[in-house]
């Protein structure tokens, strides 16, 4: 029979080398089990949802410029008026000049006393006449120089309220561009980690999905049935075909979803707002069963993305960035709403 006696216990040193040793063996598994790297079709899906989520950052930052335009505007206006009423009153106030001077001279003695004191009182009432009509003047000199003043306090008043508008707009708009480029960045990380042949491969599958969509950013020309300022708008659309997607630019070498409708309408006479929601709020709505040509498209929500309606189920757009100016189904995206400029 073999022997059970107890093991002698092993040593600290040896317990430590042998927990030395469980360690090093618990971190292989880890080390071997690292996340595998992203697929390209990985990559592709991630990079489209960095540039759609880039979409409506982008509209605000948009809508934002708009207004910072006006409110710039009328920034300039209010120191243009505040510098208006400055002059005026320094006008005032030289007119004013000689008569407090006279007043000065005169030491401001009671006419009565005046009157006692002239050797030559008729001398003298011509002169208090005179002096009556000064001070009559003098009087509503100082009146209008008081509005003058009430004036320039409400015009600073004003001015101070639009420049700390406009800041605030600024500051808003550096937050959507921050928002936006912090997604294109990221997406350009992703696209950077690929080899020239995962790119080539990351594309070949664009197509795929494009053709599948019934997709093309191919020049061609319109021939449907649109016409008068709806044909001139959507001929001009169709000129931009293939120029790329580009946040933010309304042309022409360039242009985002609202910047292509609204440059196409422009063409033809008609001033859009600027942003998709803007345009969503101005234009007269009409059903999806009611679309006509020239129409514009809202995909997603009344805010985010649109297009122009070209007939035959298809409309035209300005998709994201990474892409072109394309024809595509209308039922490519969600179908949201649409609206007749």
């Amino acid at each position: 029979m073999g022997t059970h006696r107890r093991p002698k216990p092993p040593s600290r040193a040896r317990i430590a080398t042998l927990g030395m040793a469980a360690g090093a063996v618990s971190l292989l598994p880890t080390q071997s089990q690292a996340a595998p790297e992203p697929s390209v079709e990985d990559v592709r899906k991630q990079v489209e949802q960095l540039y759609e989520e880039a979409e409506a950052p982008t509209e605000e930052y948009n809508g934002v410029l708009e207004k910072q335009k006006k409110l710039q505007a009328e920034a300039d206006s209010a120191q243009d008026r505040l510098a208006d009423k400055q002059q005026e009153i320094n006008e005032l106030r030289e007119t004013m000049g000689p008569l407090a001077a006279a007043q000065y001279r005169t030491g401001g003695i009671d006419p009565t006393v005046q009157l006692f004191l002239s050797s030559d009182p008729d001398d003298y009432l011509e002169k208090a006449e005179v002096l009556g009509r000064t001070g009559d003047r003098q009087a509503d000199s100082l009146r209008a120089l008081g509005n003058k003043q009430r004036e320039l306090l409400q015009e600073r008043a004003d001015a101070t309220e639009r420049l700390k508008s406009l800041q605030e707009a600024r500051a808003k708009a550096k937050e959507k561009k921050d928002e936006v480029r912090a997604k294109l960045t990221k997406a350009r990380k992703l696209l950077n980690s690929l080899t020239a042949a995962q790119r080539a491969e990351m594309a070949t599958a664009q197509q795929r999905e494009d053709t599948a969509a019934g997709s093309s950013d191919a020049p061609t020309t319109y021939n449907g049935p649109a016409s008068g300022r709806a044909r001139t708008a959507i001929d001009f659309a169709y000129a931009q075909l293939g120029k790329p997607y580009e946040w933010g630019s309304t042309g022409p070498d360039s242009f985002d979803c609202s910047g292509l409708v609204g440059a196409a309408w422009r063409s033809a006479g008609v001033s859009l707002p600027r942003t998709v929601k803007q345009m969503y709020d101005a234009g007269r709505k009409v059903s999806q069963s009611d679309l006509q040509p020239g129409d514009i498209i809202y995909w997603y929500n009344d805010s985010q993305h649109n297009g122009m309606y070209i007939g035959n189920g298809k409309a035209i757009h300005a998709p994201r960035t990474g892409k072109n100016i394309e024809i595509t189904q209308v039922s490519y995206m969600p179908f949201y709403a649409a609206s007749r400029p």
